[in-house]
């Protein structure tokens, strides 16, 4: 066998692709691949046309009509991929412009409605509970006794002989707290700071006898009230006379009277017009004085009391009244009318007792019954020394026809007749007006309950 015809049975006996590896070319390549592979194919088969024998020549005609076949199959699966992309094309185009148009629609149909809901709104403050949330807390229930660990808190600097040494030799370290006459003094200064509910309250202070210290007893008792009260308090001096009231509050260059107050008490507008004719002492009590002018006969009349007591309901929590000496006068009408507790002054002597008592007498068959039940007598010790009287026999006396009875001692600064400073009285003058003023205060309470 020569070269050239080893040559040719060498490449006749390389096997020649299948049909069936074409096809899966065809269908796992892209088309350019499958012409190639076709094209390699039909150039193999011409070389051997060429070369081949008789029986090689059949075999390559049967093979150029596999590939044939293979060739129109792939152009076949060609064209239906080219339409299966341009119909996907066409169906995502067809979906991306029906969702612009969709959201163009909805963005249309909503920014009315929100335009809408935004004017409809009104911002108003609702409480938890309007809002039907009751599971939630509101911002008042944080307080300090909830939020603070109490042995944490360092108590304040202890009162008291014993507690104060002890707290200071300790370096600080040990507090047991106040002494027991401070815890006494503390206890009763809360029980005149009881806040009061509604209006003004007015507290008429009457005596029948001149001299028993009706004026001291109502300096004393709003003094009490002012020192331990956050609220106003005011003492009128509804004498038809010339009253003292004023000369018994420190006062300096202080010319004002009720009767100034009485000329404008249609033009007040605001507390600072009634400041400018008060007179205020260092436990910020205002006090109203009476006309000082000896040539007006009648300084304070019934009119002039209710048109005082209209304007100082508005300003003040508690308006005592100073009335004048007797319980027949011009002013005692619109006093009693307006009473809410009677204080009546008595002094310590025979006939100063009987008049006190005849003054609850009075109240209880002129039409204030309840008033002389509720009333609180004061005993009213004015002079030095032991009293000639059993006071016992007399507070049980007064017991019997009024709600509480209580005594004030004597005090050298009272005696003298001038200002009164209420801080530099004796401990036991302190302690009875204090005492005079929790027991306003809690009948005063009991009214409202």
């Amino acid at each position: 066998m020569t070269g050239a015809a080893a040559r040719v049975s060498a490449e006749a006996a390389v096997p020649a692709p299948s049909a069936e590896d074409i096809v899966v070319d065809a269908v796992l390549e892209e088309s350019p691949v499958s012409v190639s592979i076709v094209a390699a194919s039909a150039e193999t088969i011409t070389d051997a046309v060429v070369v081949v024998d008789e029986e090689s020549a059949a075999v390559e005609e049967e093979t150029v009509d596999e590939v044939a076949i293979a060739a129109r199959f792939l152009a076949r699966a060609d064209a239906d991929a080219m339409a299966a992309k341009a119909s996907a094309a066409s169906a995502s185009i067809e979906k991306e412009s029906t969702a612009v148009s969709t959201s163009e629609e909805k963005a249309v149909a909503t920014q009315p409605t929100r335009a809408a809901a935004r004017a409809e709104v009104t911002l108003t403050s609702k409480r938890l509970d309007d809002l039907s949330e009751a599971g939630r807390e509101t911002a008042d229930l944080l307080t300090a006794d909830r939020l603070l660990d109490p042995h944490r808190v360092a108590k304040p600097e202890p009162e008291g002989a014993w507690s104060h040494f002890l707290y200071t030799v300790s370096g600080r370290r040990i507090n047991i707290g106040d002494g027991k006459r401070a815890r006494e003094r503390k206890a009763l200064t809360a029980r005149i700071a009881a806040p009061l509910v509604g209006g003004a309250r007015f507290v008429p202070v009457l005596s029948r006898k001149g001299g028993v210290g009706k004026t001291t007893i109502t300096a004393l008792l709003g003094m009490a009230l002012a020192d331990a009260r956050d609220d106003r308090v005011i003492a009128v001096d509804a004498n038809p006379d010339r009253g003292t009231l004023a000369d018994r509050v420190v006062r300096p260059h202080h010319s004002k009277s009720v009767r100034d107050l009485v000329r404008i008490h249609d033009e007040v507008k605001g507390y600072h017009d009634i400041s400018a004719i008060v007179a205020r002492d260092a436990t910020r009590l205002d006090v109203l004085a009476s006309d000082a002018d000896p040539r007006i006969a009648e300084a304070f009349s019934d009119d002039d009391y209710r048109d005082v007591a209209g304007v100082a309901a508005h300003y003040y929590s508690l308006v005592l009244t100073d009335t004048g000496t007797g319980i027949v006068h011009s002013v005692m009408a619109a006093t009693l009318d307006l009473a809410d507790q009677i204080v009546i002054v008595s002094g310590l002597s025979v006939d100063e007792a009987r008049l006190a008592s005849e003054t609850l007498t009075w109240l209880e068959t002129n039409g204030y019954a309840e008033q002389a039940r509720d009333a609180i007598v004061v005993l009213n010790q004015s002079t030095p020394g032991a009293p000639l009287v059993r006071l016992d026999e007399l507070e049980s006396h007064f017991a019997t026809r009024a709600k509480r009875v209580v005594r004030m001692p004597y005090d050298t600064q009272i005696a003298g007749g001038g200002a009164i400073v209420f801080a530099n009285l004796q401990p036991e003058t302190r302690a009875a007006a204090r005492e005079l003023a929790a027991l306003l205060v809690e009948g005063l309470r009991g009214q409202v309950s």
